[in-house]
This record gives C-alpha cells, structure tokens and sequence, in this order.
C-alpha cells in the first residue's frame, strides 16, 4: 500500500485520528485537534522528512508546517485554495476531499484564527512562530 493511502486509511480509521504521517514502516498519529499534532511533532524534533501525511482539515498555516517538516505529499480532506498555494510553491504534492476559499474557525462564525495568523506570511519558519504565539494567545483568553 502506498504511504498517502495508508494514511488516509488510518484517518477512516474510526480510532479518532485527526492526522497521520506515513513513510514506509514508520507510522506517526495524533488525536489532538487543530494544528496542535503538527506543531508537537516539530517541537518534539520528530524528523518526517520525505513522510506523506493526511490530515482532518489543512489551512495555510497546516500546509506551512507541512512544508517546514518537509513532507513530500500531503492529503486534506477539507483543503484551502491558500494551502495548495503554499504546497505548490514547495514542492509538496497534494489531494484533497473537499476544496474551500478559507478554514472557518469552531465556532463557524469566520475565519480561524491561525489562518489570520499567518495571512501574510509565506515562509514556512516564521509561519511555525506565528502559530505558536497565536496558540498562546488563545491560551491567555484571546478571541
């Protein structure tokens, strides 16, 4: 079985997965919600190089830590146009379930805010900084 389809597997799974990352033997998952998975494999130094991911929902921000882990393919079943901007400037091959113009955030009422937080920004380090001051944001009762 090929990695993305593997991932995608495990996604359908019905075990909760939110994101899967798959390079040959080597399998890595989260449960957590949002870009948290993401940001914790990049904190945590989980090298993915090369992996293929699947992922719930894949914004600009997802598709920018995407692109800072160096995953060579990536799969979202909810995709943003912006997100495939920033694979096709990297490199990163890519598929998606449904396409949107943007993310919305939980509660549906706009934009999620790590979109925002990243809105202008097309490199993939500065976009991991951004992310995780708009995650303490939030944490300190941001809106």
């Amino acid at each position: 079985m090929r990695d993305i389809e593997y991932c995608k597997s495990l996604l359908a799974s019905g075990d909760g997965y939110t994101c899967a990352l798959v390079r040959g033997e080597t399998a890595y998952t989260s449960i957590a919600s949002g870009i948290a998975p993401l940001v914790g494999f990049i904190d945590g130094g989980t090298d993915v190089r090369g992996f293929s991911a699947a992922d719930r929902i894949v914004g600009k921000a997802a598709a920018l830590l995407y692109a800072r882990m160096g995953v060579a393919y990536v799969y979202g079943e909810v995709t943003s146009a912006s997100a495939l901007d920033v694979f096709a400037r990297h490199g990163i091959a890519c598929e998606y379930g449904t396409l949107v113009d943007v993310i919305i955030n939980r509660r549906g009422d706009g934009a999620c805010p790590m979109e925002c937080a990243v809105a202008d920004i097309d490199e993939p380090t500065a976009a991991v900084a951004a992310v995780k001051a708009e995650i303490e944001r939030l944490k300190n009762g941001g809106s």
